[in-house]
């Protein structure tokens, strides 16, 4: 079973930036970054391949940036945040049948 865990979400100032950890357990293809803000639907902020290529869409790109440590470990770093970047942050891992989510972690962008 694919177990994920999120972790550095909190409280961040306008224009700072944000790092945010996320460790899975098992054999993934894919894992990402998700979040959820208030009002709206989950969405995808990046995705990062086994093989380290990284994935945005087109309104993540400027701000976001994804990684991996290893094969369990993958980083989202945000730079000069915005109070509309507040809300649940989520990872999301893929294996080749199943998808698994962390519980989330909460980030407060205050201005």
């Amino acid at each position: 079973q694919v177990q994920v865990v999120e972790s550095g979400g909190g409280l961040v100032q306008a224009g700072g930036s944000l790092n945010l950890s996320c460790v899975v357990s098992g054999s993934t293809i894919s894992i990402g970054w998700y979040r959820q803000v208030p009002g709206k639907e989950r969405e995808l902020i990046a995705l990062i391949l086994n093989n380290g290529r990284a994935n945005y869409p087109e309104s993540m790109k400027e701000r976001f940036t994804i990684s991996r440590a290893n094969a369990n470990t993958v980083y989202l770093r945000a730079k000069t945040v915005k109070p509309e970047d507040t809300g649940v942050y989520y990872c999301n891992a893929k294996t080749s049948w199943t998808s698994h989510w962390g519980q989330g972690t909460q980030v407060t962008v205050s201005s």
